[in-house]
C-alpha cells in the first residue's frame, strides 16, 4: 500500500515532501505558512478523486489551499468563490497559459470555481497559485 493511503498512518509532513521530492513544494509551501501564518492540517480525504492523505493550510480558520501530495508533484486545490472572481478575471491575462485554462474550463458550482492545479516543475504555475491564494485571503 502506498504511503498516502494508509489510513492508519498519519505522515508527517516531512514524510510528505520526501515522497513529493519537487524543491517547489518546499517553496510553495514555506510561502503559504509564511505569508499568511497558514496552519496545516494532515487529514485523510475518502473521496475517490483524491483518495489519501492530504494538507490543508488555513488562516483564521478559513481555507487557503489543499495540497494533494502526489509522485514527485502535487496539486494544489484553490476555491475561487463568487466575490473573488472578478478580481481573478483582472488578473488572468497575466498568467501562464496552464493556469488561464484550468481557470476557463473549470465548472462554476454554487457560485465557486474549485481549480485543481498540477505542480511538476513550473516556477511560474506556483506563482500564479500564490496570486490567486493572495486574492482568495484580502477581504
Amino acid at each position: 500500500m502506498d504511503l498516502l493511503e494508509n489510513p492508519s498512518h498519519c505522515p508527517s509532513l516531512e514524510e510528505i515532501r520526501k515522497y513529493i521530492n519537487n524543491p517547489l513544494f518546499s517553496e510553495f509551501y514555506h510561502a503559504v505558512t509564511e505569508k499568511y501564518h497558514a496552519i496545516e492540517k494532515i487529514e485523510f480525504s475518502k473521496c475517490s478523486l483524491a483518495y489519501g492523505w492530504n494538507i490543508k493550510l488555513k488562516k483564521s480558520g478559513k481555507s487557503l489551499c489543499t495540497i494533494y501530495p502526489g509522485k514527485g508533484d502535487f496539486t494544489v486545490l484553490v476555491v475561487i468563490g463568487e466575490q473573488k472572481q472578478p478580481a481573478v478575471e483582472l488578473l488572468l491575462p497575466d498568467l501562464t497559459p496552464e493556469v488561464q485554462k484550468i481557470y476557463r474550463e473549470t465548472k462554476e458550482g454554487n457560485g465557486q470555481r474549485w481549480l485543481m492545479i498540477d505542480f511538476t516543475d513550473n516556477k511560474s504555475v506556483c506563482q500564479d497559485v500564490l496570486r490567486l491564494i493572495e486574492i482568495r485571503h484580502s477581504r
